[in-house]
């Protein structure tokens, strides 16, 4: 089925929530659930002050096994960050960096490919997102990803966030349609969710001052869906949002997903605050990252994935991830700048067979996928032959 799901899973959903006795004061929630009706502004601020976290998490769990069974998805990639120059300086990014930076860097076009070409035998996926070149309009990357995709044909181009089309957009005095349909046809295959914040232009003034504004973000990702292209969407929290905010900004997903079904995956994730310039920050908690996963799972009823991103949250926190609703976990990425530069210290070096024991450690079976969730294969890790050690010879 699209998207991998299991067949007359919303059915299923209501056989599995019949089955366990909810408490009294969850019942609404599990009513709705259970007749796939969506769920409120009220609903989502009522979750997240509810105070049994291990039974949001439970219903979470059993939505997403209606939903995927005991599956989870990842696929191999490789993530090039082709520059850290950028013409914004948001509070919570400790990647960009001005033009005259000692460690400021910009790669061009053959030197982007040279970096690919290392990784392209074993990765089907680019995952490419960077600064806001003040240079590098349509021209640039159009050259960029017809080059990618004649090189590497095999290869996915999931690149540039909404941010970044805008730019590319203004620099190269065209329509954001035109923009992307231009970059459409040089090879970029899908958009990642990147920049969404928090879809609350308040917030976003004191985070990312300059950015698209929440109606841009969402207007871009319509456009793409509408030219045919793919994408995910995120939610960045920890920093000086409301709960409401984080609630109304799925909301607002949800909205849109109601359109045009194009989001494919749903992506939250903690402000990590190393390094970076945004000392009003909340911080999220490890309960409070599962507590996330588990109600983006139960408010976006619509979107078929939510992902545990590993980068971000390390192997523990993803591994009880998903087991909290999320459904995919991100690939055997090889190397990463954005994430680490801010403080994370997942390892990087994952093959597929340490991803497929965090899967397997969580209860669920390894599934290999494309980008787009239209190729499925489980993952069997190859079998360790056991040593034979020699035996001790024994004195008298």
């Amino acid at each position: 089925m699209a998207d991998g799901e299991a067949p007359n899973w919303q059915s299923t959903l209501s056989d599995l929530l019949s089955q366990d006795k909810w408490p009294e004061d969850l019942s609404h929630i599990v009513d709705k659930l259970s007749q796939n009706i969506a769920l409120s502004l009220e609903d989502g601020k009522y979750l997240f002050d509810y105070r049994n976290l291990d039974i949001i998490g439970h219903l979470a769990a059993i939505v997403k096994r209606a939903r995927f069974e005991n599956k989870v998805f990842f696929n191999v990639n490789v993530h090039i960050n082709q520059t850290n120059i950028c013409t914004l300086a948001c509070k919570f990014c400790a990647f960009r960096r001005g033009r005259r930076a000692e460690d400021a860097y910009q790669m061009e076009v053959e030197d982007y490919i040279e970096d690919l070409r290392k990784y392209s035998e074993h990765v089907d996926e680019v995952h490419s997102v960077g600064g806001l070149h003040p240079e590098w309009g349509i021209e640039h990357y159009a050259d960029l990803f017809s080059k990618t995709r004649k090189e590497f044909p095999h290869v996915h181009i999931k690149a540039l966030t909404a941010v970044e089309v805008k730019h590319v957009a203004k620099l190269s005095g065209l329509s954001i349609h035109d923009t992307l349909a231009r970059l459409k046809d040089s090879g970029l295959g899908s958009l990642p969710g990147g920049g969404a914040e928090i879809l609350d232009d308040e917030v976003r003034e004191v985070i990312c001052r300059g950015k698209e504004s929440s109606e841009e973000y969402l207007e871009i990702h319509r456009t793409a869906h509408r030219l045919g292209i793919p994408t995910n969407c995120t939610m960045l929290y920890g920093t000086i949002e409301s709960i409401e905010h984080r609630v109304m900004h799925m909301i607002k997903l949800r909205e849109l997903q109601n359109e045009t079904s194009g989001f494919q995956c749903f992506v939250p994730y903690p402000f990590l605050p190393d390094d970076s310039r945004l000392p009003d920050a909340q911080l999220a908690t490890g309960t409070e990252v599962l507590r996330v996963i588990a109600i983006s799972r139960l408010m976006l009823n619509n979107i078929p994935h939510i992902k545990a991103y590993r980068m971000n949250l390390g192997d523990e926190i993803s591994e009880l991830a998903l087991q909290f609703g999320a459904d995919d976990i991100d690939g055997t990425v090889q190397k990463e700048s954005i994430m680490h530069l801010a403080g994370s210290t997942a390892p990087l070096d994952h093959d597929k067979a340490k991803l497929a024991k965090i899967v397997s450690n969580s209860g669920s079976i390894p599934i290999q996928r494309n980008t787009t969730y239209s190729s499925f294969v489980e993952f069997v890790p190859p079998t360790i032959p056991e040593r034979r050690s020699l035996r001790m010879a024994v004195g008298d």
